[in-house]
């Protein structure tokens, strides 16, 4: 039986309206075999957390750059387990503090990437994540 492709979703949460590193990452990790799903701007974590349970997807990818990572984060989580999907894979990438990030990792974000980030390194991680289960 032929591997399964990694099913990948990358959303925009809450009002940001910079979806740039978004789409780098979305096609990077296209090009890199997965199957992505792209949600587009301005996302509730409701809307995220059902396009995630319709899509079957593995890995969330969340991109955050308006400061909102504290607020939107552990909603997205939150009902991402509500449905169910306590095996998928959250990965945040934006503008996020130092200080924020081990909060982040106890909330359950897998690994949380700043600018400059080498879109290898992201994928990389999510294949060694998926791996892992």
């Amino acid at each position: 039986m032929p591997n399964k492709k990694i099913r990948v979703l990358i959303a925009k949460p809450g009002l940001d309206g910079h979806d740039r590193g978004a789409k780098v990452i979305a096609r990077a990790l296209r090009d890199a075999g997965m199957e992505v799903i792209y949600t587009g701007l301005r996302q509730t974590p409701e809307m995220i957390a059902e396009a995630a349970l319709q899509e079957d997807v593995d890995v969330v990818g969340l991109s955050i750059l308006s400061g909102a990572h504290n607020a939107l984060v552990p909603q997205v989580i939150n009902k991402l387990k509500a449905n169910g999907q306590d095996n998928v894979f959250v990965f945040l990438g934006g503008i996020i503090p130092e200080t924020d990030i081990p909060q982040l990792l106890e909330q359950g974000v897998r690994k949380v990437y700043g600018p400059g980030t080498s879109t290898v390194q992201v994928s990389e991680d999510i294949c060694a994540a998926v791996a892992e289960r």
